[in-house]
């Protein structure tokens, strides 16, 4: 066996460009193809499944039992064969039978063969086939066999479609399933609505030529395209239209390292090395990039391999000469833009005037296409399952990315409702910015406090967009999340600088860094010691910072010396034990001092703040008092805490109440020794950002809400409309004698009180 993918998949592929050139029927091309690779790889069993009519039959093999031809078949997601189609993923297996979906079929006489690996034969970017090699010895097969493996899947692709043998009905990715009205649902990355006509993002580049003739040629092909690209993106980057200094310049420089990267630039060159024509290294370097995918967890990472995706199908275009994407073409009327996912750059290609909104078939909330859209004001809808199946292009599209849904082709009464619903909101807004310069205050003449959180340099745009008070969470672990290394001090002290100068005399609270756990930075070294299971009570937050002082000393001298001349707040999160606080106040006291033996300008005060977000902090609340200027109740992480449920988890999502008697009876204890010790207490989470939550809260005596920009209005009319002695009293009632579930008991008193909900 050849000790390069490149070296194997070669070997294999000139034999193959020997069998298709024959002038021979399709089922005897394919079984020639099965026994030239079971002697390449020098495996005892090679057999090819197709899909046909929703099920995959076994179409060729050497080593099972040949009777076994057209007979076996199993359903997408039956046995190994089955999943490998159903997920487009590779299997490589020592044990085959030891596998969760491993599944024997007798006639095919494969219960003697231990090994197996599988990998899925992808066309129009779905899974119309499987290649499998098996083997008597239980071995794992090597990297090389399996690369080997993929790139003569690829090939066979063409084979089998110029053969006819592709189910049309499994490969045609561009009808949809439906032809009349469909709601769709999503998950909001970024809030708003919108509508126009579906576009797609991507207009599919067909290869038409797979194995290449003059190898140089190719690559030679290959370095004008990535030369004509890099261009592309430093001339995008440099017109970006929303001022400079953002965190979205952060996300477009990551972006550009990808596309210099030498690595991709590498293994493209591989798979041409292996006789690929240039367009089919690319796809087939795409392809892996999409198993990888499929097999990260961490958010920020799958972000990233994201963005190498984007820069392929840039790449591909280029190289095949094909005009680019719908923003090249232009758009000729308001425009919902279709893909599977986007990078930066692309979205910023589109013209703002024409693009309402973006529908995703994936996408995170940290996603660099996400923090782009935010600045550019376009609603995202994510995660919408098989969206090229369910929409055609020219399709009607109403989005509402905050109801987490989008209707296609829609009735007119559906129009009408869609267009009823935008009238009412556009109205709330305007009524809602009418009173931006009114003052949150009860009917009683209590002043409830209104800040937001943010987490982006234009965030801080809201303050004055909404009225509020100030920035009582800023977010800093932003600007690690977008960065491709860890921001220098004095990058870092420039964010927090501008943030105070934007804000000017409303008070900011900063969190110290949130990273760890589910926000994982590549550039931070992890050992194996700290793959977790459960992030989210993991090694991370205020945990991680003490344990690397370093990156804490960096932000605490690049907060004391942004805040010079002005009053500094620091908030740490995820504080469990009075000690962290201490140690991590100790810190910054260092630091401060540090700063000041050196003549620099200092912050005329420094204030700190603790989160309470882990239940155990509340046990010894009196013991940090003395210490503590303020504290913030994180509801998102407690309530998962206190409930032992994983907020993220689907079928957890709606089962625990954040009016349930146990969380309010919490948060009321926690409240009155702070009201006791004349101490400021906040909630920032998307409890207070619910007017009937707020309510709650602030029956609960919890004046201070940090939340949404959106929840602004709202809350503040909710706020003025409240009589607070009445709900004090009748609230404390309903937790000293429960008499059922809180939430309908609050509901009915809004409603008999006149509380404005809406």
């Amino acid at each position: 066996m050849p000790t390069t993918a490149a070296a194997a998949a070669r070997e294999i592929l000139v034999r193959l460009h020997e069998v298709m050139a024959a002038r021979s029927a399709a089922q005897t091309k394919l079984n020639g193809v099965v026994n030239i690779i079971g002697e390449a790889l020098d495996s005892e069993v090679c057999s090819i499944y197709l899909l046909r009519e929703g099920v995959l039959e076994l179409f060729a093999t050497r080593g099972l039992d040949e009777r076994a031809v057209h007979v076996t078949k199993l359903a997408l997601g039956e046995g190994l064969v089955g999943t490998i189609a159903k997920n487009v993923e590779t299997l490589n297996l020592d044990e085959a039978a030891a596998h969760p979906d491993f599944a024997y079929r007798p006639e095919t006489g494969e219960d003697r063969f231990h090994s197996f690996a599988g990998v899925p034969i992808i066309r129009r970017e779905r899974a119309v086939g499987v290649l499998a090699v098996q083997h008597v010895d239980p071995r794992r097969y090597a990297d090389v066999e399996i690369e080997a493996l993929q790139t003569v899947a690829m090939v066979l692709s063409e084979l089998i479609a110029n053969a006819g043998l592709i189910d049309d009905a499994a490969s045609d990715s561009t009808r949809p399933l439906a032809t009349g009205p469909n709601r769709i649902a999503g998950f909001k990355l970024v809030d708003g609505m919108g509508a126009g006509v579906a576009v797609f993002h991507q207009p599919r580049v067909v290869i038409e030529h797979i194995l290449a003739d003059d190898v140089e040629a190719e690559r030679r092909r290959v370095y004008a395209a990535f030369d004509k690209m890099r261009d592309q993106i430093e001339r995008m980057a440099s017109q970006a239209e929303f001022g400079v200094g953002g965190e979205h310049d952060e996300v477009l420089e990551t972006y550009k390292m990808f596309a210099y990267d030498e690595g991709w630039a590498r293994r493209i060159n591989e798979a041409i090395d292996s006789g690929l024509t240039a367009e089919a290294a690319i796809e087939r370097v795409q392809q892996r990039t999409r198993m990888r995918m499929r097999e990260i967890s961490d958010p920020l990472l799958a972000d990233r391999m994201h963005d190498l995706e984007d820069l392929s199908n840039r790449l591909l275009r280029i190289v095949a000469g094909q005009l680019g994407t719908a923003a090249q073409m232009g758009l000729r009327q308001d425009t919902v833009l279709i893909a599977r996912n986007l990078g930066p750059a692309e979205l910023l290609e589109y013209d703002r005037r024409r693009l309402k909104g973006v529908i995703l078939e994936e996408g995170s909330l940290t996603a660099h296409v996400t923090i782009v859209a935010r600045a550019m004001g376009v609603p995202v809808l994510g995660r919408v399952r098989d969206v090229k199946r369910l929409i055609a292009e020219g399709d009607r599209i109403l989005l509402d990315a905050g109801a987490e849904a989008v209707i296609v082709r829609p009735s007119t009464a559906m129009e009408e409702v869609f267009e009823a619903r935008m009238a009412v909101g556009q109205k709330r807004r305007a009524a809602f910015a009418a009173q931006r310069g009114e003052p949150p205050v009860t009917r009683d003449g209590t002043r409830v406090t209104l800040m937001v959180n943010a987490g982006l340099r234009d965030d801080v745009a809201a303050l004055d967009l909404t009225g509020a008070d100030g920035i009582g969470l800023f977010r800093t672990e932003f600007q690690f999340l977008v960065s491709a290394t860890l921001p220098a001090r004095e990058r870092q002290q420039r964010l927090y600088r501008d943030v105070l100068d934007a804000a000017g005399d409303r008070p900011v609270i900063f969190r110290t860094v949130d990273i760890g756990g589910d926000k994982a930075l590549p550039y931070l070294d992890h050992d194996e010691d700290h793959l977790e299971e459960n992030p989210a009570m993991g090694w991370r937050a205020l945990r991680l910072a003490l344990d690397r002082e370093g990156l804490m000393k960096a932000q605490a001298r690049a907060l004391l010396e942004a805040g010079a001349g002005r009053t500094l707040n620091v908030m740490f999160p995820m504080v469990s034990e009075p000690w962290e606080f201490d140690q991590a106040q100790a810190l910054f006291e260092a630091q401060r001092r540090w700063l000041g033996e050196r003549g620099k300008k200092l912050p005329i005060d420094v204030r700190y703040g603790a989160m309470l977000e882990v239940p155990a902090l509340a046990e010894v609340l009196d013991l940090l008092l003395p210490r503590l200027d303020f504290l913030s109740i994180g509801t998102n992480d407690l309530t998962q805490f206190l409930f032992a449920a994983d907020r993220a988890h689907p079928k957890l999502a709606l089962r625990y109440d954040w009016l349930s008697v146990s969380i309010l009876r919490f948060l009321r204890r926690v409240v009155r020794p702070m009201q006791a010790a004349g101490k400021p207490v906040a909630v920032c989470g998307e409890m207070g950002g619910r007017p009937l939550e707020a309510m709650a809260l602030i029956g609960l005596g919890i004046e201070r809400l940090s939340i949404t920009p959106a929840a602004v209005g709202p809350v503040k009319a909710m706020v003025r409309s409240l009589d607070l002695p009445r709900l004090r009293a009748d609230l404390a009632a309903m937790l000293d004698m429960p008499s059922g579930p809180i939430r309908p008991q609050l509901e009915a008193w809004a409603a008999r009180h006149g509380v404005e909900l809406a």
